[in-house]
This record gives structure tokens, sequence and C-alpha cells, in this order.
């Protein structure tokens, strides 16, 4: 084994410790965060950076989220096998890539093109086939491809989205950060059941807030 191999492994070892000790145990889900490398996400000035336990800027004033907030937003989504999920906020594509490995097929809309172009280009080239990655508002969800078993919401809203709601199928999870978008928020899980919906609050986080319309890229 040669020193590079060796310090390869020992990376990936220490990435799935921080996230377990973080509270991230879904087997599925560390199975799946360790095929991701966050190292394609992450370019630039932060690349040295990339296998940090922090959220780094990408592009257009978003985030690439801390990689312990990644995992327990996508354990708390609970992802079968069988799942079509909506991935609000594509941001850098890397949950996105994660949801690949958990779900039949994955919808990811972001108001920024000058961002979805390049995680197109990296599905394409990886030939990933179950992502299909939409320039568009995402705070409307996708009607056209609606209900969705899962949602997941990268971007603070302040209260859950009233259309991402409509789009949830009975028995769906969304997860969600709600609160104003310069204070600390709450991520939220949401479960649709017969009654309505019942909501329960997770951990504290910060992300950027959730706007309509598209980017001006």
């Amino acid at each position: 084994m040669t020193e590079a191999t060796t310090s390869e492994a020992e990376r990936k070892m220490q990435f799935l410790y921080a996230l377990r000790s973080k509270g991230v145990m879904n087997g599925r889900v560390l199975t799946a965060m360790e095929k991701v490398d966050r190292g394609d996400f992450v370019t630039g000035h932060f690349a040295d950076r990339a296998y940090e336990d922090m959220p780094l800027p990408i592009a257009c004033g978003q985030t690439i989220s801390q990689p312990s907030v990644v995992g327990l937003m996508t354990q708390a989504l609970d992802v079968r096998p069988r799942d079509k999920v909506l991935e609000v906020g594509t941001g850098s594509g890397y949950q996105a890539a994660i949801l690949s490995h958990l779900a039949r097929r994955v919808y990811t809309v972001d108001r920024h093109a000058q961002l979805t172009r390049p995680v197109k280009q990296y599905f394409e080239a990886n030939h990933i086939s179950n992502v299909t990655v939409v320039t568009g508002d995402g705070s409307f969800g996708l009607p056209e491809q609606a209900p969705f078993e899962r949602i997941i919401v990268t971007a603070a809203a302040e209260d859950p989205p009233g259309p991402l709601l409509a789009q949830l199928q009975m028995g769906g999870i969304m997860v969600v950060p709600v609160g104003q978008s310069d204070a600390v928020q709450s991520l939220i899980k949401v479960t649709r059941t017969e009654q309505g919906f019942d909501y329960e609050e997770l951990l504290p986080v910060r992300f950027v807030p959730l706007l309509e319309g598209l980017g001006q890229n």
C-alpha cells in the first residue's frame, strides 16, 4: 500500500468518525457519504479544506453545508430505495450526489444556472442517471413531477413552504430549515399524515435564505 493510499484511507476513516461523533449513525447514509468525494464539489481557495466538518463558500453567494449537517439532514429524511426525492437548492450538488445512492429518482432545483450547469456536467461525467438537475424557482417545487415521497430544502424559509407541503405524498417526509435568515434557524422534520402535518424540531442550523425567482446568471 502506497503512502498516498494510506493517507486516503485515513482521511476516509477520519471523515466517517467525525460524522458518527456528530450523530450520523444510519448505515446507508454513512455508506453513501463514503462513496461521494466532497473534494469534487469544493474548488478554488477552499479545496484543501474539503474534508473538514465546516460549511464553505461556493459561487453565487451560496455555501456547501458542513458534512455532519448534510448527514443529519439525510438521516432525518429516511430515504428508501424506491423513493422519488425533491431537493430544493442544488448548490454544489454534493447533497444530490449523496441522495443518488439512496433513492430511485432525485430531482434537484436551483435558481442559479451558474450552479446547475457544472452539477449537470458532474452527473453526466460520472454516469449518474437517476438525478435530474433543473434551473428554476424551487420555492414552488416541481408540480409536474409531484407527489414526492421525500423533500429536502437546503435554504431557510420563514415557514415550511405551502407549495412544497402540497407536493409531499401522504406519509412522506420533508426536512427544511425554518427561521429568519440572519438568525439561527431550526431544522424541522415534517411528516404528512391523514390528519395533516406533524412537525419535529431536530437541531439549530444556519442556512442561506430561500428566495423566489431566478438568479441573475
